[in-house]
C-alpha cells in the first residue's frame, strides 16, 4: 500500500520561506514519478512542480521562486517555498503518478 504524508506547512509573513517533505513508503521510490500540487480554497488543484529527467518543471506562478529536490535514500521529496505571497495559501499536496496522494499540509501566508 503505497502512503505518502506531508510535513512542514504553517503560517508566515509575506516574503519569508518554508520547507516541506512528503515521505513516500510502501513502494520503491522513483522521483521522476513525483510531483507537487496546491488547493487554494474555492480553486482547483493546480500542479506546481513535477521531476522530469530533463529538469523539473514548474507552474508560472511559483517559477524562480520554488525549488523541488528529492532523496532516494530517504525516499523524500521536498518543496522549497521563498519569498511567499498571500497567493501562494493553499493545502499543498505530493502525489506519485498523480495516482496516489497524500493528505495534505496547509500552507498559509498572511501578515
Amino acid at each position: 500500500q503505497v502512503q505518502l504524508v506531508e510535513s512542514g506547512g504553517g503560517l508566515v509573513q509575506p516574503g519569508e520561506s518554508l520547507t516541506l517533505s512528503c515521505v513516500v513508503s510502501g513502494s520503491s521510490f522513483n522521483i521522476y514519478s513525483m510531483s507537487w500540487h496546491r488547493q487554494a480554497p474555492g480553486k482547483e488543484r493546480e500542479l506546481i512542480a513535477i521531476f522530469t529527467r530533463i529538469r523539473t518543471n514548474y507552474a508560472e506562478s511559483v517559477k524562480g521562486r520554488f525549488t523541488a529536490s528529492g532523496d532516494d535514500a530517504k525516499k523524500t521529496v521536498y518543496l522549497q517555498m521563498d519569498n511567499l505571497k498571500p497567493e501562494d495559501t493553499a493545502v499543498y499536496y505530493c502525489s506519485v503518478s498523480g495516482v496516489y496522494w497524500g493528505q495534505g499540509t496547509q500552507v498559509t501566508v498572511s501578515s
